[in-house]
């Protein structure tokens, strides 16, 4: 079993903790200058017990890179990005389902250059997510990661076209969020 270093700890629990204010909603009485500090203390005690218990589990390579406003910002950027590809997905959903013309869906192989487990898993997921494509394998091939994903309406059958249409510009701004 990996030890757990002491940044990584700091990092997970600085992220639980911040977690915590938030959806405990003591952001606005910390802003009103009201906070309860049970529940700050609270929140410490659980954060620092996370970053114990998970921090070698969700902190890879350097310990504060989520830490970094840049990814943040990109982070929400992607939000947007996500959201305008899931109303494209869905419309084109909407035409799919009011149409008359058959359709021809297919599993297709779509080459990714993301390397890290974290990037690879939000890119699968968000594909997942999009109306008309499911990530159902991911696999390595001589050193190139491929995901295999069913795709509801095949426009074209190389891999490379394809994963140009299935992923949009999602896998350009997850790469600068994790790597």
């Amino acid at each position: 079993m990996r030890k757990t270093s002491f940044p990584a700890i700091v990092s997970t629990a600085i992220l639980c903790y911040v977690f915590w204010i938030l959806v405990t909603g003591q952001l606005a009485s910390i802003i009103k200058g009201e906070p309860s500090i049970e529940v700050l203390i609270a929140g410490a005690v659980v954060s620092i017990g996370v970053g114990i218990f998970a921090g070698r589990f969700l902190i890879h390579k350097k310990a504060f890179y989520l830490l970094n406003p840049k990814r943040w910002i990109c982070l929400i950027i992607y939000a947007f990005v996500f959201l305008w590809e899931l109303i494209k997905a869905n419309c084109s959903m909407a035409v799919r389902a009011l149409g008359r013309k058959p359709e021809h869906s297919g599993i297709v192989k779509v080459p990714v250059s993301l390397t890290s487990d974290y990037a690879q898993s939000m890119l699968a997921n968000s594909i997942t997510l999009t109306p008309g494509t499911i990530t159902m394998d991911i696999t390595e091939e001589g050193g190139q990661t491929y995901y295999y994903v069913h795709w509801i309406s095949v426009s074209d059958e190389d891999g490379q076209k394809a994963g140009d249409a299935i992923k949009g510009t999602m896998e350009k701004w997850i790469r600068r969020i994790w790597e």
